[in-house]
């Protein structure tokens, strides 16, 4: 349950009902669903103008990144949201996914162990570790790592790369800490799984 009730639409500003229905239809185009709880988290954040205006330009220069694939970067948004536990963002990402046929069930449920899934490309499988190790506690990336994702992208790719799992996490700890859950959109539907962030230094 979320922790703050959202904020009516009859009592919303000219902007934030403006922003509460491009929150909506773009939601919608992105999922091909509408579910009750669609607008919720543009609802809650609506107590804060100021937040969700600056959530919204943050979300539209975002949206006209290209320089990585698709699959790619919403493979890091989702292994962040599943590290995170934001069942918001699971919810919405596994059905994104799945409407555009960028993964399929079984990748889904690959998740978890993608080290050893022959499911995932070389590439797509240090993206994902690359995820793990800036979503964890602390932080912590090796310049091995990071030396062999260069073999796979350009500067351009690994700065656009490193800003999808952050925002993944920026949404993730934000609904997290305002209870925002799911709101619907993989109802009936296979969902990635939600799985505990290492901390640095553990044993993988």
């Amino acid at each position: 349950m979320p922790r703050l009730p959202g904020v009516p639409a009859k009592k919303a500003g000219p902007f934030d009902k403006l922003a509460f229905y491009f929150h909506r239809r773009a939601l919608t185009q992105l999922s091909g669903r509408e579910p009750e709880r669609i607008a919720e988290a543009v609802e809650i954040t609506a107590h804060a103008p100021g937040v969700l205006r600056a959530q919204g330009k943050l979300e539209q220069a975002n949206a006209k990144l290209k320089h990585v694939d698709n699959r790619i970067k919403w493979l890091a948004e989702l292994k962040a949201a599943t590290l995170t536990n934001c069942e918001f963002c699971i919810d919405l990402g596994s059905q994104i996914m799945r409407r555009w046929d960028v993964m399929s069930d079984e990748e889904l449920l690959a998740l978890p162990n993608h080290k050893t899934s022959d499911l995932f490309s070389d590439a797509e499988k240090l993206v994902l570790d690359y995820a793990v190790a800036l979503t964890r506690t602390p932080a912590e990336v090796s310049d091995e790592l990071f030396d062999q994702l260069r073999t796979h992208f350009d500067e351009e790719q690994l700065v656009e790369l490193t800003h999808a799992v952050a925002l993944g996490n920026y949404r993730g700890r934000f609904n997290v800490g305002l209870g925002i859950g799911a709101a619907g959109f993989s109802e009936g539907m296979v969902c990635a799984i939600p799985e505990p962030a290492p901390t640095a230094g553990a044993a993988p």
